[in-house]
């Protein structure tokens, strides 16, 4: 593979003939999803669509695991302003914005022309499970676990999983596990919808997914990016609809003595004390 010549901080991208594959990087273990990783991957995906050698992307995790989601750690500071008590307009406002902001990175990946591929090992954790919503199709690995675990931290997850599963896995297996943050494995993804196929380790899903993106590539180019244009169209003006609404509530909403008792509890590790406040 030839590595892209952009230094990104939290993938990396390398390409073989019309097949991009994008490697999460992020911070730490787990590949979180730090500032980097949510101001870099619009970028990165502009970039691919633009690229007209490119044909189709394969997204997939660095190490054991896909990723363990939003990197809360390092989006402390940027909470800090609207957790304090009597949070007033201003520091709301800014929220709202980096929701916004942040929102563009898996808009990024189901906006972009070239079909998207995802190979998933290990944890796929809330921003994770936000992420390969985006994808057009979703692989696993025989040891893959997902949740939609904002829910357990007192947040809404508002970068694309409840606005774009309900045509995937439907809205009641949606339901299950936004409202119950509970842990799935691959037999029980591959069964609701969320993954098409499970394979026998992370080598074989991600050689699976280099297969069909390389098929998809070997089509004709433009009628491909027709296809996608035409699927995601009869969804866009419905996600976009559900992301405006989810980043103005959390805006309003979100900042709670539960979310900075989530946050707490983390760093503390251990089990967080919600009291609705």
């Amino acid at each position: 593979m030839n590595e892209n010549p952009t230094a990104w901080k939290s993938v990396t991208v390398e390409r073989t003939g019309h097949v991009a594959q994008v490697t999460l990087i992020g911070p730490g273990k787990g590949n979180a999803m730090g500032p980097d990783f949510w101001a870099e991957l619009p970028q990165v995906f502009e970039e691919l669509d633009a690229d007209r050698e490119v044909r189709a992307i394969v997204l997939t995790g660095s190490g054991k695991n896909f990723s363990y989601g939003l990197d809360l750690a390092g989006i402390a500071g940027d909470l800090a302003p609207v957790l304090a008590d009597k949070a007033q307009a201003a520091p709301r406002t800014d929220f709202h914005d980096m929701i916004k902001r942040m929102q563009r990175a898996t808009t990024a990946v189901a906006e972009c022309r070239k079909p998207v591929v995802a190979a998933i090992s290990g944890w796929c954790i809330g921003g994770g499970v936000d992420l390969i919503a985006s994808a057009d199709i979703r692989y696993a690995s025989a040891d893959a676990k997902f949740s939609i675990r904002e829910v357990k931290v007192a947040i809404v997850a508002d970068m694309g999983s409840l606005a774009r599963l309900p045509g995937i896995i439907g809205a009641g297996h949606l339901r299950e596990l936004a409202l119950t943050g509970k842990d799935i494995d691959a037999a029980r993804a591959e069964k609701i919808g969320l993954v098409g196929d499970v394979y026998e380790d992370q080598a074989a899903v991600l050689a699976a997914a280099h297969q069909v993106a390389a098929e998809i590539a070997a089509n004709a180019p433009l009628v491909v990016q027709g296809v996608k244009s035409v699927l995601e169209h009869s969804r866009a003006a419905a996600v976009a609809d559900a992301l405006r609404y989810v980043a103005a509530w959390n805006a309003a909403f979100l900042p709670s003595e539960d979310l900075g008792e989530a946050m707490a509890a983390v760093f503390q590790k251990r089990e967080p004390e919600f009291k609705g406040r």
